[in-house]
């Protein structure tokens, strides 16, 4: 019988050590053909999106969702993403991410929201906009090629969890501001003050807010010492109730004083009812509200008026149409308001206000600003002639049929939106130069 000869040590590292050296010759080549097909898998069908959002960080967004391809241009991409944000009661924000299916995609169109918590820091906050972004491709991912590549799993660590709120929803601000400033011949000082109250949910909505401010001028003109001060208080509150996703009601209050508008003070209650054309639920992309109120007004006056009268209840109505778009091609904001006093209806005022920024090709943009007002109601003029300091310091309202604003400009951006580089050195910003003329 004849007997095998056993491997010996030395032989079994050595095969071992071969097979070993082997596996690590030819499996990067296996893995690497695995890569290159999945990396031309993602070149060739990677989503083309266009992302319209004049503050987000592209660069970064590009670089953690591999799985699409922002392009320049939207005609050219197969979902234009909208992404706009609101401040929420709680002074926090929400964003609202549209997303517009393109091409063979078109009319598969989704909205998503984003509600980071407040106090979180700036990169937290890209980090669930992104998450967000992510999860509103994949309904479009999806139906690509690019699918076989994307798993998804639960973060089953992440359980739901019951929110108690101590303060009931109220969000409280107050904030205080001075400046004085000044020269041999000039000097300058204002105090002011604010506080506010609010509550929002779904169905109401809560907004106090109180403040008043104080300034005061002082000029020494040939061996003369002028000096000019002005005061306001003010006092507003609101209250709306959600009927539905088109109407709302609710009630307002105002107290006022003021030196420059000659009000002892004034007290304002009154209803109000607003329609809005399309869903509240779309309001961070179009809004078309048509807003109706009624005003008690009851004034006492620091002088008598020029229709000699220190105290008068007034009852005032007013009507406003708001029409507020983010589309593709720009943004709109324009409203019209119709006011008058029933005592006597010619005793009115219409005022417009319109914005507009046009994207006009690629980053161009012209951005076109005004507003006007017709005014007829100027009850509250006071019967004695405004002093020359007064009229050129503007401490005193004069009489006027008219004011207008306008501003029309051009804006650009451009450069690459391709760049996967992020760069931390030195923060966000850097010294700069300023130069005054």
């Amino acid at each position: 019988m004849k007997h095998e000869k056993k491997m010996g040590p030395e032989k079994k590292i050595l095969f071992l050590a071969l097979i070993f050296f082997t596996l690590i010759c030819f499996s990067p080549h296996i893995f690497s053909q695995d890569t290159k097909r999945d990396k031309g898998i993602i070149k060739d069908s990677a989503l083309t999106v266009f992302i319209d959002c004049q503050w987000c960080k592209l660069a970064e967004i590009q670089k953690d969702i591999s799985f699409i391809k922002l392009v320049e241009e939207q005609d050219k991409a197969q979902v234009y993403v909208l992404i706009t944000k609101r401040d929420t009661a709680s002074s926090g924000t929400e964003f609202i991410l549209s997303f517009k299916g393109q091409k063979e995609f078109g009319g598969d169109n989704d909205q998503l929201k984003c509600q980071p918590d407040i106090g979180k820091e700036e990169k937290e906050l890209l980090r669930e906009l992104i998450n967000t972004l992510k999860m509103g491709f994949m309904r479009y991912v999806g139906k690509t090629p690019i699918s076989s590549l994307i798993s998804i799993r639960l973060m089953d660590e992440v359980k739901p969890t019951s929110v108690e709120d101590k303060w009931d929803f109220w969000v409280f601000s107050i904030s205080g501001d001075t400046f004085f400033n000044g020269q041999k011949l000039y000097k300058s000082g204002m105090l002011y003050g604010f506080f506010s109250a609010n509550r929002v949910t779904p169905e109401l909505k809560v907004r106090l807010s109180v403040w008043g401010m104080y300034n005061q001028d002082k000029f020494t003109f040939d061996d003369q010492i002028i000096k000019s001060s002005s005061n306001s208080q003010n006092f507003t509150g609101l209250i709306v109730k959600s009927l539905n996703d088109h109407w709302s009601v609710g009630g307002h209050f105002s107290a006022l004083a003021s030196t420059y508008t000659n009000t002892k003070f004034s007290l304002s209650p009154g209803p109000a009812i607003e329609y809005n054309l399309f869903p509240y639920s779309q309001s961070t992309r179009r809004q078309l509200r048509f807003l109706y109120r009624l005003d008690f007004k009851s004034i006492w006056y620091q002088e008598e008026t020029i229709y000699e009268k220190t105290h008068e209840n007034l009852l005032k109505e007013s009507l406003s149409a708001t029409l507020e778009l983010k589309q593709k091609w720009g943004t709109i904001s324009t409203s019209i308001e119709g006011s008058n006093y029933f005592h006597d209806f010619s005793k009115n005022r219409v005022y417009l206000r319109g914005e507009l920024s046009l994207r006009i090709i690629g980053g161009l943009n012209i951005n076109l600003n005004g507003s006007y007002s017709r005014i007829h109601d100027q009850l509250s003029l006071a019967r004695s002639d405004a002093t020359f300091e007064e009229i050129l310091l503007r401490r005193k309202e004069i009489a006027t049929t008219y004011n207008y604003y306008f501003s029309v400009g051009l804006s650009y951006t451009f450069g690459s939106t391709k760049s996967k580089v992020v760069n931390p050195r030195f923060g966000t910003g850097g010294q700069g130069i300023s130069i005054m003329f």
